[in-house]
C-alpha cells in the first residue's frame, strides 16, 4: 500500500487546478503545466485538496500512485514557488558569465563553452564561479542541471570539474604518492 499516495495534496492560494479525463492541469503566478495520467490513476478535488487514488491493485499501478502523487504536488509548489538548482564551479580558470540570455563558461578547454536556457528556465550568474538555474517546473530544471554538470563532472584527483552546492566529492590519493 502506498503511504504517500494516500496523502491529499493541499491547493495552495494563486494556483489552480483543473482535472479533464486523465490529465492534469496546474497553473499559478509562474506558468502551467499539464500532468498526463495513466488510466490506473484517477485524481478528484475534494474540499480544496487533491485526492490520488488507484483503478486497481496491480504492481504498476501500486507502483505509480505515489510516484503520480508526488508529480502533481510538486507541480503545484513549482507554479507557486518555483525550484532552483545551484552550481559551484571549482578549479583554476574555470568561470561562468551570461551574454544577454545565453551562459558562457570557461572549462579549461581552448574555447568558451556556451548553453542556451529551454524554455521556462532562468540562469543567474551571481559571482564567476556560481550558476543558479531557476525554473517551475523541477523536472525541467534537474535534467538542465544536470546536462551543465556532466560538460566537466569532477574528477577524484584534483577536485576540479562543475559541482552541485554542498555536493562532497570522494578524493583519491595521487597514484605517484602510492609506494610498493
Amino acid at each position: 500500500m502506498s503511504r504517500i499516495g494516500l496523502n491529499p495534496i493541499k491547493i495552495e492560494e494563486g494556483v489552480e487546478v483543473g482535472i479533464n479525463d486523465n490529465c492534469v492541469t496546474v497553473s499559478g503566478p509562474l506558468g502551467e503545466l499539464k500532468i498526463n495520467l495513466p488510466e490506473w490513476i484517477s485524481c478528484e478535488i475534494e474540499n480544496g485538496e487533491i485526492l490520488v487514488k488507484r483503478n486497481n491493485d496491480t504492481k504498476q499501478a501500486k507502483s505509480d500512485h505515489g510516484t503520480y502523487r508526488m508529480i502533481i504536488y510538486n507541480a503545484i509548489q513549482g507554479v507557486k514557488n518555483g525550484f532552483e538548482r545551484k552550481l559551484e564551479l571549482v578549479g583554476v580558470g574555470y568561470r561562468a558569465r551570461m551574454e544577454g540570455q545565453t551562459l558562457v563558461m570557461s572549462l579549461g578547454w581552448n574555447h568558451p563553452v556556451k548553453v542556451n536556457p529551454v524554455e521556462g528556465i532562468t540562469i543567474e550568474v551571481p559571482e564567476e564561479t556560481k550558476i543558479v538555474i531557476k525554473g517551475y517546473d523541477k523536472q525541467k530544471v534537474g535534467e538542465f542541471a544536470a546536462g551543465i554538470r556532466e560538460m566537466r563532472k569532477p574528477e577524484p584527483y584534483k577536485g576540479k570539474g562543475i559541482r552541485y552546492e554542498g555536493e562532497y566529492v570522494r578524493r583519491k590519493s595521487s597514484k605517484s604518492s602510492v609506494k610498493s
